[in-house]
């Protein structure tokens, strides 16, 4: 039986390159270590939950899978993370552009408002684009922090 020297998953006589992660197998290879074997069964196990992680975070708390599973328990954080991290964007967006609102209104700049509430809006994309790589990683077995704000905090222990 021959697996994977990076994620552990097992893999059919004659491969030349896991299908998982891409790595190059090696001639004779290794049997693999229990933690990595683990971790990539784990992986597969709880793909869907962890993927739900990110657009429900709430889902693995109630459910508790967050404590059967440490690829759960990883994107249950990420997704936590990222749920607080758009709370926190929606509320300062909305107050900048109160204040804007206040001070362009009053000089009549109603074009350099328009201007300004543009881009503070563009800023939506950010919480978007962290949720599609969260995902994308969550569905290729990786626990790869989010950029930004994946590697700052850990709130799920």
């Amino acid at each position: 039986m021959n697996f994977c020297s990076k994620c552990g998953i097992q893999l059919q006589e004659g491969t030349q390159y896991c299908p998982s992660c891409g790595t190059a197998v090696v001639a004779s290879p290794a049997q693999p270590s229990q933690q990595a074997a683990k971790q990539g069964s784990d992986a597969e196990m709880n793909k869907g939950m962890a993927i739900i992680a990110y657009i429900l975070f709430f889902i693995p708390l109630l459910t508790g899978d967050y404590k059967k599973s440490e690829f759960v328990k990883y994107h249950t954080n990420q997704g936590t993370i990222l749920f607080i991290a758009t709370i926190a964007l929606g509320v300062g967006i909305n107050i900048l552009q109160a204040i804007l609102r206040a001070i362009l209104f009053n000089v009549y700049a109603w074009a350099l408002y328009g201007v300004f509430n543009t881009v503070l809006s563009t800023l939506w994309f950010v919480p978007t684009v962290l949720l599609i790589l969260g995902v994308i990683n969550a569905v290729n077995g990786k626990t790869k922090p989010l950029p930004i704000i994946g590697d700052k905090f850990t709130i799920i222990k």
